[in-house]
C-alpha cells in the first residue's frame, strides 16, 4: 500500500478577511475528491489547545507554535491539515514553516483583504469593540499584521469569488504535486 502523503495548507490573513471561509471551502472539495482532511480553525483550536492564551505578541507566538506541532503531526499521517490563523507576525510563519518542514510540506495562503474591507465585515464585531478599547492586542487596530513576503498562494477575497479563491489553493496543490 502506498503512503498518502499529507501536508500543512496555512491560511494567514486579518481578522474578517475570509481565512475559514476559504479553508472550508478548499476542505469541502478535497474530502469530496477523497482526501483526509482536517480544518484547524483559529477560534476553535485556541478554546481546547491554549485555553490559558491572550493575544499578546508573546502568547500568540506559544499558541501557533503548538499549532504547528499538531498540524505536522496530521500531516505525517497523511493529512491534509488546513490551517486558519490571523498569525500576524512573519518571524512566527517562518518558525512554524520550520517545524512543520521538518516532516511535511507547508504551503502559505495568504488571504488578502484590506483593513477597510475587513473592518467592514467585521462578522464577530471585534473590529467595533477594538475601537472602543474593550480589545487590546487587536491585529490590525493596535497590533500590526506583517503581509508574507513569499507565500505560495494569495487569495484577494476582497475582488474575488470564494469559489475562485478555492479554485487558486487547489490549483498550487495540483502544482505541487500534494494533490492529483
Amino acid at each position: 500500500m502506498s503512503e498518502v502523503r499529507g501536508a500543512v495548507i496555512w491560511f494567514t490573513g486579518l481578522p474578517g478577511s475570509g481565512k475559514t471561509t476559504v479553508a472550508k471551502g478548499v476542505m469541502r472539495r478535497l474530502k469530496e475528491m477523497g482526501y483526509k482532511v482536517e480544518l484547524l480553525d483559529g477560534d476553535e483550536v485556541r478554546k481546547w489547545l491554549s485555553p490559558e492564551a491572550g493575544f499578546t505578541r508573546e502568547d500568540r507566538e506559544r499558541h501557533l507554535i503548538r499549532v504547528a506541532h499538531v498540524a505536522k503531526l496530521l500531516a505525517r499521517n497523511g493529512v491534509l491539515a488546513l490551517c486558519s490563523f490571523v498569525s500576524p507576525y512573519r518571524y512566527v510563519r517562518q518558525r512554524v514553516r520550520g517545524i512543520i518542514e521538518e516532516e511535511a510540506p507547508f504551503v502559505e495562503v495568504y488571504v488578502r483583504c484590506s483593513l477597510n474591507e475587513c473592518m467592514r465585515r467585521d462578522p464577530k464585531g471585534l473590529y467595533k469593540r477594538a475601537l472602543r478599547g474593550e480589545i487590546k492586542h487587536m491585529t490590525g487596530v493596535d497590533d500590526p499584521y506583517e503581509e508574507p513576503l513569499k507565500p505560495e498562494v494569495i487569495v484577494d477575497t476582497e475582488h474575488e469569488s470564494i469559489s475562485t479563491c478555492v479554485v487558486k489553493v487547489l490549483n498550487k496543490l495540483k502544482e505541487l504535486d500534494i494533490i492529483a
